[in-house]
């Protein structure tokens, strides 16, 4: 494969990632807070109340923070201590890639212990409480957020012009 069908192949691949990261995260933020506002409406207005909706939004919350996390590092909008490139503006360049390379680190913690993780939710046939949701369902994002957290950060490796979006 030549360098211009591999560039078109990683770019392919970073669209469909930033395409699923962002729906993934639309659709679930907004089926939270439907279900947040029905039964906040249930409570104070027929002293009712959903008793699967707290479990779902706790769920989602954990489920957008991992997929959450490679968008931000396409966006550029990781976690960073700056107060040292502004110290020292000449090691800016060092910083971000120690820091990129600690970030990949993660990443394969992520995908290796969070692939172990979701096996043993796999072997337990564990389930949520009140939505009987199997865990393995829930612990499979770790590895699939880690690796989209390693193809970003591999993808800026191999192409440190690509473009970031800001914030």
């Amino acid at each position: 494969m030549d360098g211009k069908k591999r560039v078109q192949l990683l770019v392919t691949i970073e669209k469909i990632i930033t395409f699923i990261e962002e729906w993934t995260l639309f659709l679930t933020v907004i089926s939270a807070m439907i279900a947040l506002f029905i039964n906040i409406i249930l409570r104070y207005c027929f002293n009712s109340n959903l008793a699967w909706s707290e479990e779902f939004v706790r769920e989602v919350i954990i489920f957008t923070t991992f997929i959450g996390c490679s968008l931000a590092i396409k966006k550029g909008a990781e976690i960073k201590i700056d107060a040292t490139v502004y110290i020292f503006p000449g090691l800016k360049n060092k910083l971000n890639i120690l820091s990129r390379i600690a970030t990949l680190i993660f990443s394969f913690f992520l995908i290796f212990y969070g692939s172990k993780m979701a096996l043993m939710m796999h072997t337990s046939h564990q389930k949520t409480i009140v939505l009987q949701i199997p865990l393995v369902v829930l612990y499979s994002i770790l590895p699939i957020s880690g690796s989209f957290m390693a193809f970003r950060i591999i993808y800026s490796f191999l192409y440190p012009n690509f473009e970031q979006e800001k914030p």
